[in-house]
């Protein structure tokens, strides 16, 4: 009880709090440049192991394979201290030399979009392989290239049963915008953790930090389960 009395959430709220309103931002920028990407780059995937071309598949499936492997965090820690010493040794090679760096926001959404992009590639995928060759082939049929069916017939309907699927991963994104702050993003657990080691205020802070996650989330959640349901209800 008396542990308990020594809790300062007022006074913690009055100084953290503020600082948290402008981490939001950065975890919005970060969510939706790192979502977009991460659907581009999905799309990319997933028609590319669609081709006919064995090359192209083999090259995508070790990619997939490496981003797969590999955990969230060590890809954003590679793309933000390794990318650019790469890139620098590159250039030497060929008689330039450059400072190449990568900004720490930018390193995050990099990271996001190319490691969410490739597990929602099998998505969608599986959503193109789901939707009826016969949609395909009375496309062809009336005249249309096989990219303009795939583009026009297929695709809108493959992404109509997958947006469910795609808001689950959006959720997750804001939540694994957590890991930005081990490259330095200034996002809500960098700006935590900074208060709490300067003020003490240890378990207030964290506190706020969980509730803060929660105040994106469950609405975000929420979103998702509507928008699920209204697709399922349009369908009947």
């Amino acid at each position: 009880m008396n542990t308990l009395m020594q809790l300062h959430f007022g006074q913690a709220a009055e100084l953290l709090v503020p600082s948290l309103m402008h981490g939001f931002g950065v975890v919005i920028q970060a969510t939706v440049l790192g979502f977009l990407l991460a659907t581009i780059i999905g799309m990319i995937i997933a028609i590319g192991r669609l081709s006919s071309l064995k090359i192209i598949k083999g090259i995508l499936y070790v990619f997939l394979e490496i981003i797969r492997g590999t955990p969230l965090l060590v890809q954003l820690v590679y793309i933000y201290y390794v990318v650019p010493l790469l890139i620098n040794l590159l250039a030497s090679l060929f008689g330039y030399k450059i400072d190449m760096q990568i900004a720490p926001l930018t390193a995050g959404i990099l990271g996001l979009g190319v490691n969410y992009g490739c597990y929602m590639s099998e998505v969608i995928r599986g959503a193109i392989i789901a939707v009826d060759s016969g949609q395909t082939e009375a496309a062809l049929v009336l005249g249309f290239g096989k990219y303009q069916a795939l583009f026009r017939i297929v695709i809108p309907q493959a992404l109509r049963s997958i947006i469910p699927s795609l808001g689950n991963y959006l959720v997750m994104m804001v939540k694994d915008t957590s890991l930005l702050a081990y490259v330095a993003v200034n996002e809500l657990l960098l700006r935590t953790q900074s208060f709490a080691s300067q003020t003490f205020f240890t378990i207030e802070s964290y506190t706020y930090l969980a509730l803060a996650y929660l105040v994106i989330s469950i609405p975000l959640s929420h979103l998702v389960k509507f928008i699920e349901y209204k697709l399922k209800t349009n369908r009947r």
